[in-house]
């Protein structure tokens, strides 16, 4: 039957009903495969114009490759498993997972209604027992090999939501969704000991040039991160105080030692120092984002504390800056004014 009015509510449900067995992969040797995998969202309850533009354009991808004659593999998924999902439960007065599988029943029917071509037939969520069981066990084979550790290390600490922030969920100082004042916190965590694999690692990005753009492999390149250096110890009221440095030839050119606002000996300085304690407490509300600290006004406070030069013997003052990061080297560096643009800044001020 032919119509010149277009029906929505009558077309719409059958062609995206029949499309739903068009984009299941199969086992198929013949063809060539082709993956497409977006980031899974978030199962906030109801999708936006964001996850619309997001999921329109790896759509679009996979489209394409369809019809180029390839097995397409594009699944679905829920990153439901976290703190938000608690936080959003409390607030809505039901029990997390009621609330989490409810949104993920309303926002799957949103994106079938949108035509998007998913293989449902591969659809996960990550708080669902039988997809988290094996990141448990992966971590228990990961403990076995000695590649996960613990130690205490600074996080962003929102006090509202009660829970950790990446410094990309900090906008402004405070946390994205609450709006609160974000805090330094130490806390004890897990670590993967992905520093093992650091040179096989950039060894591997030097074989896609060519292949990815430069900006990207030199973003993966940062976040890696390896260092190589020294550490050299400065004397401190006779104890050790070991800073890390990729210049050690220009040890003889050091006029001062920083460390971290969360180094011990900081805090030490602090007990008796209103003064320096009250620093320390706004370095606590101070973004660690790279792009942030780059562009952020240098600060510091003397700890009345002096390092001895290991080599000259010569008493340098120490002080805290806003710009050392305790999580970087051992949170403490020794500043050489004249080979470094940072350490210059700071010592003009």
């Amino acid at each position: 039957m032919t119509t010149k009015q277009y029906t929505p509510n009558t077309i719409e449900p059958e062609i995206q009903q029949s499309w739903q067995y068009s984009f299941i992969a199969t086992e198929d040797s013949s063809k060539e495969k082709f993956y497409c995998l977006c980031m899974f969202p978030y199962p906030s309850g109801r999708l936006h114009i964001g996850h619309v533009r997001n999921y329109t354009i790896g759509d679009v991808i996979s489209r394409y490759q369809r019809m180029l004659g390839k097995n397409v593999l594009q699944p679905m998924g829920w990153d439901a498993f976290g703190m938000p999902a608690e936080n959003a439960a409390i607030k809505n007065k039901v029990p997390p997972a009621k609330w989490t599988y409810e949104n993920i029943d309303y926002m799957r029917n949103q994106l079938q209604r949108l035509g998007l071509g998913y293989d449902w037939q591969r659809e996960l969520a990550t708080c669902d027992k039988d997809y988290y069981r094996w990141e448990q066990w992966l971590f228990i084979q990961l403990y076995k090999k000695g590649l996960v550790y613990k130690k205490t290390a600074p996080v962003n600490w929102d006090p509202v939501d009660q829970t950790v922030l990446a410094n990309e969920q900090v906008i402004n100082g405070r946390g994205w969704r609450s709006g609160a004042l974000v805090e330094k916190k130490e806390i004890s965590q897990w670590f993967l000991k992905i520093t093992a694999y650091a040179e096989e690692l950039l060894q591997g990005l030097e074989e896609l040039k060519g292949k990815w753009p430069d900006s990207v492999r030199i973003m993966q390149q940062k976040w890696i991160g390896r260092s190589e250096g020294v550490e050299i110890k400065f004397k401190v009221a006779d104890e050790d105080l070991t800073v890390f440095t990729t210049r050690p030839d220009t040890l003889l050119g050091a006029t001062y030692v920083a460390v971290a606002a969360e180094h011990p000996l900081a805090k030490q300085a602090a007990e008796n120092n209103p003064q320096l304690a009250d620093f320390l407490k706004q370095c606590s509300k101070a973004s660690t984002a790279e792009a942030d600290m780059e562009t952020m006004e240098k600060l510091g406070m003397d700890t009345g504390l002096k390092a001895v030069h290991p080599i000259t013997g010569e008493s340098l003052p120490l002080w805290v800056a806003n710009f050392v990061l305790m999580s970087y080297g051992s949170g403490a560096v020794m500043s050489v004014p004249a080979h470094d643009e940072r350490d210059f800044e700071f010592a003009q001020k």
